[in-house]
């Protein structure tokens, strides 16, 4: 069987929480597609061109452990605007979406670009200060030195380039379920998601 969920949506509106905790449950498989372009962009801040980081980006580049860094953060966003590099990275990702047995995969243009006939879309959103404070904890809580002002900044700035930009903008899919995690908590996102799954996923027997 193949079934793909696309789970898109802003910085830390949940969705990767979300997205792994389906995949778990319908014991799917999981990418974060944000990491592909982590990985690049992390790679460019050694000094390497995007384009050519994308085309030698490697399985193992994706389990590294310093790509959640705000520096690197920033640096994906940069990439991620770059035709070449999304070029690049579609066809590994729609090959992981139609793998058998299920897959799930979260980032910004799945529903939209990368599969756009996916049988599940959901567009996973809260407010920008919603979501800086949750980051801000995040950061903080790994021994970051930050401010909440500095967070929300970059929030606000990340959310610019990624609804902004030529290529691929970030957008809910026309039918994506949207699902506003301002005043959720994780349980009842979580079922919220997998009530949604359910409801699209084959009958059995």
């Amino acid at each position: 069987m193949t079934f793909t969920v696309a789970i898109d949506g802003p910085a830390a509106a949940g969705k990767g929480t979300i997205s792994k905790a389906v995949a778990a449950h319908f014991g799917f498989a999981h990418l974060d597609t944000g990491l592909l372009y982590r990985a690049v962009g992390r790679r460019t801040l050694k000094g390497e061109a995007a384009d050519a980081a994308a085309r030698a980006l490697r399985p193992e580049d994706l389990e590294r452990d310093d790509l959640r860094t705000a520096e690197v953060a920033q640096a994906a966003s940069k990439v991620a605007v770059i035709p070449e590099v999304r070029a690049a990275l579609v066809d590994f990702q729609r090959a992981f979406a139609r793998r058998a047995g299920g897959a799930v995969l979260d980032g910004r243009d799945i529903g939209t670009v990368i599969c756009p006939e996916a049988e599940v879309k959901l567009f996973v959103t809260a407010s920008a200060e919603i979501r800086a404070e949750r980051r801000y904890l995040e950061l903080v809580g790994k021994g970051h030195d930050t401010t909440r002002e500095a967070v929300l900044a970059d929030v606000r700035e990340r959310d610019a380039r990624d609804a902004d930009r030529a290529t691929a903008p970030m957008k809910p899919a026309k039918d994506a379920v949207l699902l506003d995690t301002s005043t959720m908590d994780i349980p009842t996102a979580l079922s919220a998601a997998i009530a949604e799954i359910e409801r699209k996923m084959p009958a059995k027997g």
